[in-house]
């Protein structure tokens, strides 16, 4: 049976989602957990291969069994195996035998947070980017909607994305402030690799005023990688949802 699993975990102990020979990964430990419960070796595949240090609030992804069980069984015995690792599985339910959590997927949604203060991070150490200077999220927003559309996005595209083109189509770009958090809010059927990060790297340059909205257009459109603004640290992205039609 194929099973699909949504998934939260910090992405701080981990070299990434994807299992790597000589590092922690979310996927390894998920496989792990699944052989230590029912025998089974399977490949847990999922919806996006998150870089180390990113966290996930509603990861999907999904593996086939050969055991039949109920839902809750299979969270539970999956959460069992996981602790103490910070990883929890939320939900585990039946899919289609063609379903498959990467290529099925038709959104996926991404929150970066930036805590906008002098005083160093406390409870949100290695979960937020700390930016002591003074931003300004309104020139954020605008520089965000900038990127809203399909473009060349290599610009903000990772030397290492295998992509086999740089044209995606972003379809929200948000940027909001509360109290001292600035979110940024993005929204995709796909994104290159480090993409999130690249841009929200160049809108923190918007809001310190070293750019305008204007110049992170003329970033975009003049698709060189040289021309990307500081890559955003992977401690304050969070894949918040992958939505499926």
């Amino acid at each position: 049976m194929r099973w699909k699993l949504t998934i939260e975990y910090d992405g701080g102990p981990f070299q990434g989602w994807q299992r790597l020979a000589d590092g922690p990964s979310v996927q390894g430990a998920l496989e792990d957990a699944v052989f230590a419960f029912s025998g089974e070796r399977c490949e847990c595949i999922g919806a996006g291969r998150t870089d180390s240090g990113v966290h996930a609030l509603g990861q999907a992804a999904h593996l086939d069994l050969e055991k039949a069980m109920a839902p809750q069984r299979l969270a539970d015995a999956l959460n069992a195996h996981l602790r103490p690792a910070p990883i929890a599985v939320l939900s585990a339910e039946p899919a289609p035998g063609d379903f498959h959590a990467r290529f099925s997927a038709v959104k996926r949604v991404y929150l970066y947070r930036i805590v906008n203060r002098r005083a160093d991070l406390t409870l949100d150490r290695g979960r937020a980017w700390r930016v002591g200077q003074g931003l300004d999220a309104d020139a954020m927003s605008e520089g965000g909607r900038r990127l809203i559309g399909m473009h060349d996005f290599t610009t903000f595209r990772d030397s290492q994305c295998q992509a086999l083109s740089p044209v995606k189509t972003l379809d929200r770009c948000d940027v909001m402030r509360i109290r001292d958090e600035i979110q940024v809010w993005c929204e995709a059927r796909s994104f290159l690799h480090r993409q999130v990060r690249s841009m929200v790297g160049s809108l923190v340059e918007v809001g310190l005023g070293k750019w305008t909205p204007g110049d992170l257009a003329d970033t975009l459109a003049a698709k060189d990688r040289a021309r990307c603004g500081p890559v955003a640290p992977a401690d304050g992205l969070y894949l918040v949802r992958v939505g499926y039609a």
